[in-house]
């Protein structure tokens, strides 16, 4: 037995190297610049230890900005793309012509590169000295007025941001589900017919029940994902966020490290660890729910 356990540890070790190299050192050095106060990254040196650097971050507009964004993505993207995958991977299950292509076509988004999107996007959206866009045109034509939803008020850069990163999800929130959907033993479907269930009862006793694991799996990876948006923003609204008031946490990171106004390694590490915090407290307690609702 000890052969065999130190066989597999020999097994294991590459692995646990790359993690210790790329993952946890990192974690750890993040976690000693985050409170190092007054930090000069040129020097390489502080001014002491202390908390600072998280009282800063908490108290700089640009963060607060930039997780009001992110919390906002997070609340309407993760329900809204997971609900939306759902009612599509249903009826994609119950077809049987053309079932493949269908499920192609929902698929191709994912393949397709971010910033390619969303140039299509700001193609759709953005006015132009020469177009107000295709949406607007289309606003236009049932009589409503134009809006400028890349440079113009909050709720309109909100509302095209949360639609581009739902649309960039949707396609492999698809491709689980209708995996697991066909997983489903088709005997139970044959039974509650034959007990006169409605499909709304076969939907929400057999098939929800079954697909429940899968579907808080896309919820926490979905929570995940939507916290460390960046590249979404980017696309739609430039590199300069802060200035379009759509940045997130992630971008705020980079900002501070690599931006016009960056340099400051020690209040990047502190809002990648607040950021750290949220994220592993909200996957806990989605892991809770989780399984609470398995017990019942």
């Amino acid at each position: 037995m000890e052969k065999k356990s130190l066989k597999g540890w020999l097994y294991l070790l590459p692995a646990l190297a790359f993690l210790a190299v790329f993952m946890i050192y990192p974690l750890f050095d993040v976690l000693v610049y985050s409170v190092e106060e007054g930090y000069n990254s040129a020097s390489q040196t502080s001014f002491g230890i202390g908390l600072y650097n998280y009282s800063y971050v908490l108290h700089d507009p640009y963060f607060m900005q930039a997780l009001k964004n992110t919390f906002i993505l997070v609340i309407i993207t993760v329900p809204l793309s997971t609900g939306i995958a759902l009612l599509i991977s249903v009826g994609l299950n119950s077809i049987t012509k053309l079932k493949e292509l269908f499920q192609t076509i929902f698929f191709l988004p994912y393949v397709t590169n971010t910033l390619a999107v969303g140039l299509v996007f700001m193609i759709l959206f953005k006015k132009t000295a020469y177009s107000d866009g295709l949406v607007n045109l289309l606003i236009q034509s049932f009589g409503g007025t134009s809006v400028d939803f890349i440079d113009g008020p909050y709720w309109a850069k909100m509302f095209v941001l949360c639609f581009y990163t739902v649309w960039v999800v949707l396609p492999f929130k698809i491709l689980i589900l209708t995996s697991a959907l066909a997983s489903v033993n088709p005997d139970y479907y044959k039974a509650a017919r034959i007990d006169g269930a409605s499909r709304w009862r076969i939907f929400t006793k057999i098939t929800l029940p079954m697909i429940a694991p899968m579907l808080f799996y896309l919820i926490i990876t979905g929570f995940i994902g939507a916290f460390k948006a960046y590249s979404d923003a980017v696309a739609l609204f430039g590199t300069d966020l802060n200035a379009a008031g759509m940045n997130t946490i992630v971008g705020y990171v980079y900002d501070m490290l690599y931006g016009t106004g960056g340099g400051y390694p020690s209040y990047a590490s502190a809002a990648a660890l607040i950021l750290f915090a949220i994220v592993l407290t909200i996957t806990c307690i989605n892991l809770m729910i989780s399984r609470k609702s398995e017990a019942f």
